[in-house]
């Protein structure tokens, strides 16, 4: 399971060089809502690997609101505070796709970490 979390940390560290923050967490961002997404599309071939794919999600959420409550991060409070309400809600959402776990409870956090990287993107 930390394997998610050391590929998240390189791809992290490679992309530095290359992309700007905010290139870099929607490049996460859609890399987590892709796994969901795939798992979700053959749930019966890859259901197992669920577990995995929410907690690197969760890690990168985590990350993302570290980040977030960092004093020297710019965003005006609104926006921290709505990220943070955000960020509860997956958290909260993962828990409880962890304990029923099915496809269709995937497609939330899917939407969300692709309309967050589009907007992160500028889209």
């Amino acid at each position: 399971m930390q394997s998610g979390f050391n590929a998240y940390a390189a791809a992290a560290k490679s992309a530095q060089n290359t992309a700007s923050p905010r290139e870099l967490e929607a490049s996460l961002l859609l890399k987590a809502g892709f796994r969901l997404q795939a798992i979700a599309d053959d749930w019966a071939g890859r259901s197992r690997e669920l577990d995995e794919a929410l907690n690197y999600n969760r890690k990168l959420w985590t990350l993302l609101v570290s980040a977030v409550i960092a004093e020297d991060n710019p965003l005006p409070v609104d926006i921290k505070r709505n990220i943070l309400s955000l960020a509860n809600f997956i958290f909260n959402h993962t828990f409880r796709v962890a304990a029923n776990p099915g496809p269709a409870a995937l497609t939330v956090l899917v939407d969300i970490n692709r309309d967050l990287a589009a907007g992160l993107r500028g889209r």
